[in-house]
């Protein structure tokens, strides 16, 4: 049984080494992912857009992914999104750890409870897994990977750019980075009682933060820097196991 898994966001397709690949069939389509070896275990490898990152945002199948992690035996998962900058302390090339989010997705399946098992919320006060929170910021002192702070995540519906008004306000409601992919990853992940946690690469400036943005190559150098202490850092994780199980993750949902 493989209890440890990584989703990997744009620009981390893999990890080092080679992969058993492994295709798991859902109730809402089949999802393919690698199975790796790692001190501490094999690993579950899935690349969130797919194989040669064929899949935009939006067309995502997010509950089939999360729905294969747990039919697969997965406990624990770390993930990466790519995000543009709200925070002026948060530059790229910043590792930022996901701390709150504030969703504007608009067409997604968000939920795996539409009825069918009767009337179930999933609670979101503190949906990242402060286990794993924990874990990643004392390992990353310890491994130099960089950890820059904590933030707060806004998902947009992609797969277009924000508009300067839109960065604007999102920074007046206490934004601090934006991506398109973590909701409803980590919602789904918390209705499945999965611990997951994520960290944001910053490859570049929102919208209107800088007069004059970086280059398609400075954010190409800025995402392979990042990938290369994320995937790291990860294993570094699951291998020392710096984490408890006093978290309430398996938890998170409430039927009524």
């Amino acid at each position: 049984m493989v209890q440890k898994a990584i989703i990997g966001g744009t620009g981390v397709y893999q990890l080092g080494g080679k992969g058993c690949r492994q295709d798991i069939k859902t109730p809402y389509g089949t999802v393919r992912l690698y199975i790796q070896r790692a001190d501490g275990g094999d690993i579950a490898f899935l690349p969130r857009h797919g194989e040669g990152h064929s899949l935009p945002p939006h067309r995502i199948n997010y509950r089939a992914n999360i729905k294969a992690l747990k039919q697969l035996g997965v406990k624990r998962v770390l993930a990466t999104a790519a995000v543009g900058s709200l925070n002026p302390s948060f530059p790229p090339g910043s590792l930022v750890v996901l701390d709150q989010f504030i969703d504007f997705t608009k067409t997604r399946a968000v939920t795996f409870y539409d009825g069918e098992e009767g009337v179930i919320h999933a609670d979101m006060a503190d949906p990242y897994c402060p286990e794993l929170i924990s874990a990643l910021e004392k390992k990353g002192k310890h491994t130099g990977a960089g950890i820059e702070g904590r933030g707060t995540y806004i998902c947009v519906e992609g797969p277009r750019f924000e508009t300067k008004a839109e960065i604007k306000y999102f920074r007046l409601i206490g934004g601090d980075m934006v991506g398109m992919t973590n909701v409803p990853e980590v919602v789904l992940a918390r209705e499945l009682g999965l611990c997951y946690s994520a960290v944001g690469i910053v490859t570049n400036w929102c919208n209107g933060m800088v007069e004059k943005p970086i280059s398609h190559h400075e954010i190409f150098e800025i995402m392979k820097r990042g990938r290369d202490k994320l995937t790291g850092l990860f294993t570094d994780v699951f291998a020392s196991e710096q984490y408890g199980n006093k978290c309430s993750c398996s938890k998170g949902i409430i039927r009524l």
